[in-house]
C-alpha cells in the first residue's frame, strides 16, 4: 500500500494486567467470536508498516499473532509510557529509517481506519512534534504518533523525573490533537470491565462484525 505519510511502525500496548475483569490480558477477550487483539490488528496492519506489541510477562501467550513482543525497558514502571519508550528504543535498534511510531491501545477493538493519516496530516500542518486522537471531547493520550528523536527525553522523565501521567511529559511539547466524530461508536471505545464486553458485542454488529 502506498501512503501519503511516512512509514510508521505500530506498538500494541498491552502491559495491563485486566484487574477489572479478574486479572488476564484483556486483548485476549474475545467479542463476536474474535479476540479484541486480532481486531486491533487488523484495523491497523494495513495502516502501520509493521506492528509489534509491548507486553511484560512470558511473551509466548502471544506467539499466535505472529508479531514481534517487547517488554518495557525501564524496571518497575508499569505504565504506558514505559510502553511507548519500548517501542522508540525498538524502532532506533531495529528500524533507524523510521522517524516516528503510532502507539494504540490493544484492546481497542473498533479503532479509526484512517488513524495514522490523519494524525500525520494534523502533525504536519501544525508543525507538531506529537499527535494524540480524541473524541467526544476527550483525549486519548495513549493513541497517538511518537517521535523516535524524543526517546532519550522520555527516558529522562521516566527514569530521572518519574513522570508517569503521558499528559505531563506531551504537555512540554507542541502537541496536535485530532478528534474523530462519534455517531453510534466511538472509535476509541475500549474494553475495560465485562460489562465492556457485553456492550462491545453490540457495538461489534453495528461495525459490521
Amino acid at each position: 500500500m502506498t501512503n501519503e505519510f511516512p512509514a510508521t511502525p505500530g506498538v500494541l500496548l498491552a502491559g495491563g494486567l485486566a484487574r477489572r475483569m479478574g486479572g488476564g490480558d484483556k486483548p485476549m477477550r474475545q467479542i463476536g467470536g474474535r479476540t479484541i487483539l486480532d481486531r486491533v490488528i487488523a484495523r491497523l496492519k494495513p495502516q502501520c508498516d509493521g506492528l509489534i506489541l509491548n507486553a511484560n510477562g512470558d511473551p509466548a501467550r502471544f506467539a499466535s499473532f505472529g508479531l514481534p513482543v517487547i517488554a518495557d525497558g525501564v524496571a518497575d514502571f508499569p505504565g504506558p509510557l514505559a510502553g511507548i519508550l519500548a517501542a522508540l528504543d525498538w524502532a532506533a535498534a531495529n528500524r533507524p529509517d523510521v522517524a516516528w511510531v503510532l502507539s494504540a491501545a490493544a484492546d481497542c477493538p473498533f479503532l479509526p481506519r484512517d488513524l495514522v493519516a490523519r494524525l500525520h496530516a494534523a502533525r504536519a500542518a501544525e508543525g507538531a512534534q506529537l499527535a494524540v486522537a480524541a473524541s467526544d471531547g476527550q483525549s486519548h493520550p495513549v493513541i497517538g504518533l511518537w517521535s523516535v528523536a524524543l526517546r532519550e527525553e522520555l527516558r529522562h522523565a521516566l527514569v530521572v523525573e518519574d513522570i508517569r501521567k503521558i499528559d505531563r511529559w506531551t504537555a512540554r511539547y507542541k502537541l496536535a490533537t485530532v478528534e474523530w466524530i462519534v455517531d453510534e461508536l466511538d472509535p476509541f471505545f475500549n474494553a475495560n470491565t465485562m460489562d465492556d464486553i457485553a456492550e462491545a458485542e453490540r457495538l461489534a454488529a453495528l461495525d459490521g462484525g
